[in-house]
């Protein structure tokens, strides 16, 4: 069955947050180069083009470890920021291309789809653990592959739950953690702790709403109409699940509604303060929250908001980290380059560089992650249940899109109609993919 795409199109503020500092020079070792020509004894070579930065010289590293464990020639190329299309398309045009490269979305797949062996059956393709962050063509070829993954929920502390007299298995669905945060929001003054953290709507934090939390209507929209690419036009029809949720936030909260727009609030350091047991945010949030609280504190459960059957989702999760191989490459080349990335997420030292640089990897043999909140997405996961794909990827005219939405969510806090955020949302959605497309 053909999956859709999971891709990244994301804020100032969340790619700062999630891909951990993108800037960054091209950069190759010396010992890469000088080695990048030099076949191994069966004539295979692998020829990585990263675009992550940050990671460059830990893929250096690993690369010259390979190569001197079995004599396969392993070069990476890392792109400058920004810049990872164009040098892919120059790269693409030499006579020794890459072998293994980055196709994070549909958009690359519709670009690249025809140099993409089909991964399917490899030996790499069936290290995998699921197939949701795998991308394919129109006619279901497993273009790329994700090689790591990031997640978002609502993030829990379990102690102050338990001080509250519930736990995580208490919470399955939007109907239970309604009545578990009403409960505690109707007693913080006891508790001596809120249900939420603030829902700022300033620039800092208005993405998660925008963004994140608008990825629920969306995907569950996407999902009953099977989009595989942005539609002109969208009908709204999960709004309801955004409005449950939107209300439980801003009604079970501390903060007057009316005064989100204005700015001034800090919920990253409410949660570390502990004043409320739950704050939206992601995998990224770990280093921060960690510093206050204890693994045996800290949960991530999904964004429950009503949906049908939700008691079998999992978190948000996605990425643009997608391994694509090029079909064009030799024989000997293709299977060096498999063998490669089979090695990379099975053995010790390559899943450990693997979880350093990148977070969480779905694949059978992955280190243990550090990060508690990996621990939970790859539990639902592990127990069957749905991911929900990163579907704010298809948004148009983004940061136009998402001002028009705030903008709406505002005057909603402020005592307005909720018909403004359906208008935002529908009539803004059309309005601007009609400005990205004339």
């Amino acid at each position: 069955m053909k999956k859709r795409s999971v891709r990244l199109m994301l804020c100032a503020s969340m790619l700062a947050a999630t891909l951990a500092g993108c800037g960054g020079k091209t950069a190759e070792t010396p010992a890469a180069e000088a080695t990048a020509e030099t076949p191994s004894a069966e004539g295979g070579k692998v020829y990585w083009l990263n675009f992550k930065p940050e990671a460059d010289e830990a893929l250096q590293q690993i690369a010259a470890s390979y190569t001197e464990q079995t004599g396969v020639s392993v070069k990476v190329v890392t792109a400058a920021s920004g810049n990872y299309e164009s040098t892919l398309t120059a790269e693409m045009d030499k006579s020794n291309a890459p072998t293994l490269f980055v196709v994070g979305n549909q958009a690359a797949v519709n670009t690249w789809g025809d140099y993409c062996l089909d991964l399917k059956g490899t030996d790499i393709y069936n290290e995998l653990t699921t197939d949701d962050f795998t991308l394919y063509d129109e006619n279901g070829k497993a273009c790329s592959i994700g090689y790591c993954y990031e997640s978002f929920g609502i993030i829990t502390n379990k102690k102050l739950l338990a001080e509250a007299g519930y736990s995580l298995e208490d919470i399955t669905d939007f109907d239970s953690l309604k009545k578990i945060a009403d409960d505690i929001h109707a007693r913080s003054a006891e508790l001596g702790f809120d249900a939420f953290t603030s829902s700022g709507m300033d620039d800092s934090s208005s993405w998660r709403f925008s963004g994140h939390l608008a990825n629920m209507p969306l995907y569950y929209e996407a999902k009953a109409d099977n989009w595989t690419e942005c539609p002109a036009e969208i009908k709204g029809t999960y709004l309801d699940l955004y409005k449950n949720i939107w209300d439980l936030y801003i009604t079970d909260a501390k903060a007057d509604p009316a005064t989100l727009a204005t700015g001034g609030f800090d919920a990253e350091a409410e949660f570390k303060n502990g004043e409320a047991v739950f704050f939206q945010n992601g995998t990224w949030e770990y280093g921060a929250l960690s510093e206050a609280w204890t693994d045996d504190d800290l949960a991530m459960i999904p964004i429950y908001c009503g949906a049908e059957g939700e008691e079998k989702a999992g978190l948000c999760s996605g990425t643009e980290n997608c391994w694509a191989v090029n079909k064009n490459a030799s024989e000997a080349d293709i299977k060096a380059t498999i063998d490669f990335m089979t090695w990379l997420v099975t053995s010790e030292e390559g899943t450990k560089m693997m979880a350093e640089q990148f977070g969480e990897i779905p694949y059978k043999n992955a280190a243990e992650n550090p990060n508690v909140f990996f621990k939970y997405a790859k539990q639902y996961i592990d127990e069957g249940k749905y991911v929900v794909d990163w579907t704010f990827n298809y948004t148009p005219n983004v940061n136009d899109w998402r001002a028009g939405v705030v903008a709406a969510m505002n005057q909603y806090n402020a005592g307005g109609s909720w018909d403004n955020v359906v208008t935002a949302f529908v009539a803004g959605w059309a309005t601007q993919y009609k400005a990205a497309n004339e």
